[in-house]
């Protein structure tokens, strides 16, 4: 070995592992994957919730709309909150807010009931995602990057844990996973107060125009566009495939949970060596046009169970790839605050999740099942053209990351650190963290 081998060996020994964290990370990570079962833990009953309350597919699909578009208006707001009252007490008044509608949903006897707590689960949501992130990549000891990954990884392990928990409890009562949710949310807030640090409001407060505001920066603007995008595939397949599949709700939840540890391991995993490899912009361009194809081959065979079945499993892989991505992405190229940054591409991407589910129950009662899913290839494959505009900033991105000095990573970093309270040791550790990032 040379002494240029040795040297970087070195190097990636001392690098900090992401998941070497805090116990205060930790409790917040755990809340996330909590948070996260609730995207697809409603997936395995879906079919159960029609049959039981006499309901439509997109009156059921309303579960998603409410949740969804509830959470992308509230995230206009949460830097105001948070910026009032502090990350720690943001993420309680966000969790409190999940038990508390989670178990009304579970106890709700009509659709519309199950709908509306829905609706205030996803505020909570609103609150609990967007200062989540911001406190973990305050406190994690791995840099940006980790953080990042430590964050992926939750949400890749809610959403695969999520359909497990909803077909397990799902087959047993449809109210099971509802009441679920609401338990092991009350551990994570057990936790958060105990072990998450106090935070005092930052010096400087929000203005709940800023995130608005933030959407007139062009890269940022069109990477939250591309969320939208992408999403709307997303919440599609994630939305009304279960109706095609004719499966049971523990089987529904098995085919998930394949789906979902795919997203998992291409978030954690995948994403970051194809990012080094090939950039961010030709992995996202790729992977969005496998997406569109998965799509379209959903849309074109519809009636055969095991084909719906094989595309939304390998759509597990490509959704991961985007959630590391345009994440990253958004981080990037960004030039106002984290949390601003994220108020502002949640607010966006959220809404194509919102009106996706629905739309896609309503075309299929008014056409075939062949319409939604063509529909969303489309505009699916939209999104690549969007990031095609962005290639140049998101090359320069990736360059001015692999290089010493400054970068808008790196910058984002340094405000992490320095603006966002932290216990004395954490802020130590994710300083020095920060310093050897700058010096590879």
């Amino acid at each position: 070995m040379t002494p240029a081998d040795r040297t970087a060996a070195g190097r990636d020994m001392a690098r900090p592992s992401p998941f070497r964290q805090p116990k205060a990370v930790f409790a917040v990570a755990f809340a996330c994957v909590v948070s996260f079962m609730g995207i697809g833990l409603v997936d395995p009953i879906l079919p159960a919730l029609a049959s039981k309350l006499h309901a439509t597919p997109s009156q059921v699909d309303l579960l998603f709309t409410s949740y969804l578009i509830v959470t992308s208006v509230a995230m206009l707001a949460t830097g105001w909150v948070s910026s009032r009252i502090g990350a720690k007490r943001t993420l309680v008044t966000g969790l409190i807010l999940i038990v508390v509608f989670a178990g009304l949903a579970g106890s709700s006897g009509t659709i519309g009931g199950i709908v509306g707590f829905r609706a205030g689960w996803g505020l909570g949501n609103a609150l609990f995602i967007a200062t989540s992130l911001a406190v973990i990549v305050s406190s994690a000891t791995g840099g940006f990057s980790g953080a990042i990954i430590l964050y992926e990884t939750a949400l890749g392990v809610g959403i695969a844990s999520g359909p497990v928990l909803g077909g397990l409890l799902g087959n047993i009562s449809w109210r099971g996973p509802f009441y679920g949710v609401c338990a092991l949310m009350s551990v994570a807030l057990l936790a958060t107060i105990f072990l998450v640090p106090a935070t005092p409001p930052p010096p400087q407060r929000s203005s709940i125009k800023e995130p608005i505001l933030a959407l007139r920066h062009g890269p940022l603007a069109k990477t939250s566009v591309t969320g939208l995008l992408y999403n709307w595939g997303f919440f599609t397949i994630l939305g009304y495939a279960p109706f095609l599949m004719h499966l049971s709700a523990l089987k529904l939840g098995a085919v998930f949970c394949a789906w979902g540890v795919l997203v998992a391991i291409f978030a954690v995993f995948g994403a970051p060596a194809l990012r080094n490899r090939y950039g961010t912009a030709r992995t996202l361009i790729s992977s969005l046009i496998l997406i569109a194809v998965i799509l379209g081959i959903i849309g074109v065979f519809p009636g055969h169970r095991w084909v719906v079945i094989g595309a939304v499993i390998a759509s597990g892989a490509l959704i991961g790839l985007n959630n590391t991505l345009v994440t990253t992405a958004v981080m990037s190229v960004s030039p106002v605050p984290r949390g601003v940054a994220s108020a502002s591409y949640g607010f966006v991407r959220f809404i194509g999740g919102g009106i996706a589910p629905y739309l896609a129950g309503q075309l299929a009662a008014h056409f075939n099942a062949h319409v939604p899913f063509l529909l969303a290839a489309v505009i699916v494959l939209a999104g690549t053209a969007v990031v095609a505009s962005l290639r140049g900033t998101l090359d320069d991105a990736d360059a001015g990351e692999s290089l010493p000095g400054h970068s808008p990573v790196r910058d984002a970093e340094e405000e992490a650190i320095t603006e966002i309270p932290a216990e004395p040791e954490e802020a130590i550790l994710a300083e020095q963290a920060f310093r050897k990032d700058r010096q590879q």
